[in-house]
């Protein structure tokens, strides 16, 4: 892959990656049960400390796809690394999935009102997360497959 193309993509991951934090931490300050909170009361609600232990798998996702952007940089797409990589997308955006259907959970003890909202948000970070793990499952099987060509051509040269 050639300079440009690999380095732009990586600066789009490092500008997602920020505006997810971003939005992290000035969220709660604005939400309604905590809009008139002092500083550190916000952080100690327990569906924003699960919001945030929900949104490893996420920031990990996007650590992964910049380091598979290095290797395919440095010709090295074809790679046991490369495989693992997509491997630990996949099962990042699968765990967000399972911390998306977890939080269910927050929203039964919540305001009935909410939960349209609730719902239509979940549905907006978990319908990206399946497309996220099923392309990574797919590229995973294709490189895995590519790889192991390789392989076996290396073996017979």
């Amino acid at each position: 892959m050639k300079r440009g193309p690999s380095l732009f993509l990586r600066a789009v991951l490092v500008l997602i990656g920020l505006a997810a934090l971003g939005f992290l931490l000035w969220e709660p300050h604005v939400e309604g049960v905590n809009k008139h909170a002092r500083f550190m009361e916000v952080y100690l609600d327990s569906f924003i400390a699960y919001v945030y232990a929900g949104s490893i798998p996420f920031f990990m996702t996007l650590y992964q796809a910049f380091k598979l952007l290095g290797y395919a940089r440095h010709n090295r797409a074809l790679s046991q690394e490369a495989v693992r990589a997509l491997r630990t997308m996949k099962y990042c955006a699968l765990a967000v999935i399972g911390f998306v259907a977890v939080s269910v959970i927050f929203m039964i003890h919540g305001d009935r009102d909410d939960r349209p909202a609730g719902v239509f948000m979940r549905v907006l970070i978990a319908f990206p997360s399946v497309i996220v793990a099923a392309a990574a499952a797919l590229f995973q099987r294709i490189l895995q497959h590519a790889v192991d060509i390789k392989s076996e051509n290396d073996l017979t040269v």
